[in-house]
C-alpha cells in the first residue's frame, strides 16, 4: 500500500506539471505574475499552476522556487527565484541550435536600428519602453533602469539553470531595450558566456572584442576578455 501511495504522488505531481508546464512550489516575500500581456500584477501563492506566456517578478524581499519536467525526465526540476528578478516563463526551455539561430537572426534585426555590427553590440544612448512584444501594452513607468536590471537578473537565473540559448536572446534583448545597462562589466559578461555556452563562438568572440572598448576595465578584466577570445579563437581553428 505505501508503494501505491508513493506512486500516486508522483504521478499526481508529474501530472500538475504536465496540465501547467510549471508549478510554485514555495513563496517567500513579495512574489507577483502578471498573466500573458494583461499589465496587472498579481500576488502568486504555493500551489500556482502559471502558463508560458506568464511573467514573475520577486520584491526586495521575496524569493520563490518553481518546479517543471525537463525533457525526457518524470522528476521535476526546481528553479530558484531570488529576489530582484523578472523573469518571462516563455524563457524557461531548451531551443534547438536550429531554433537559436533564427531567433538570434530575428533579434539582429530588431537591433539593426540600434547598430548591431559584426563587432558586437554597439548600445545607443535612448531608452524604449520594456518588452519588443509587449510595448504597447506595458506601462511606462517601467521603463527605467532598475526594471531592466531585474530582468537582466531573471537572466542570471536562466544560465545558472542551464539555459543559455534564451540566456542570449534575453540578454540581447534587455540590453537593446536598456543601453545604459550596456556599460555594466558583468551584464555583457552575462551574454558573452552564454553564447559561448550556448555554442555561438564566433558571436562571442565578437562580443568579447566589443567589450574590451569598455571604459574603466580593470586589468583582471582585461585579461580575462584576453584570454576567452584566445581559447574561443583556438577552438574554431
Amino acid at each position: 500500500m505505501k508503494r501505491v501511495g508513493m506512486l500516486v504522488s508522483v504521478l499526481c505531481i508529474v501530472a500538475s506539471v504536465h496540465a501547467g508546464g510549471i508549478t510554485v512550489q514555495k513563496t517567500q516575500g513579495d512574489v507577483q505574475v502578471r498573466r500573458g500581456v494583461a499589465e496587472i500584477w498579481n500576488t502568486v501563492t504555493p500551489g500556482d499552476v502559471l502558463r508560458p506566456n506568464d511573467t514573475m517578478r520577486t520584491g526586495p524581499d521575496g524569493s520563490a522556487v518553481l518546479s517543471m519536467l525537463g525533457e525526457n525526465s518524470v522528476i521535476p526540476k526546481r528553479i530558484a527565484l531570488p529576489a530582484q528578478v523578472i523573469v518571462d516563463l516563455s524563457d524557461i526551455r531548451d531551443l534547438t541550435q536550429e531554433e537559436l539561430m533564427l531567433k538570434l537572426t530575428m533579434e539582429k534585426v530588431r537591433a539593426s536600428s540600434h547598430e548591431w555590427k559584426n563587432d558586437g553590440l554597439r548600445l545607443p544612448n535612448a531608452a524604449v519602453v520594456h518588452g519588443g512584444d509587449r510595448a504597447g501594452s506595458t506601462a511606462a513607468a517601467e521603463n527605467d533602469g532598475r526594471v531592466g536590471q531585474m530582468l537582466l537578473n531573471g537572466a542570471r537565473v536562466l544560465f545558472d539553470n542551464g539555459f543559455y540559448a534564451t540566456t542570449v536572446l534575453r540578454t540581447m534583448e534587455v540590453l537593446r531595450l536598456y543601453p545604459a545597462l550596456g556599460g555594466v562589466f558583468d551584464d555583457r559578461l552575462l551574454m558573452a558566456q552564454a553564447m559561448e555556452r550556448a555554442q555561438l563562438r564566433g558571436e562571442a568572440v565578437a562580443e568579447y572584442g566589443a567589450m574590451v572598448r569598455m571604459e574603466g576595465l580593470t586589468a583582471a578584466q582585461q585579461q580575462l576578455i584576453h584570454d576567452r577570445i584566445t581559447a574561443l579563437r583556438s577552438e574554431q581553428r
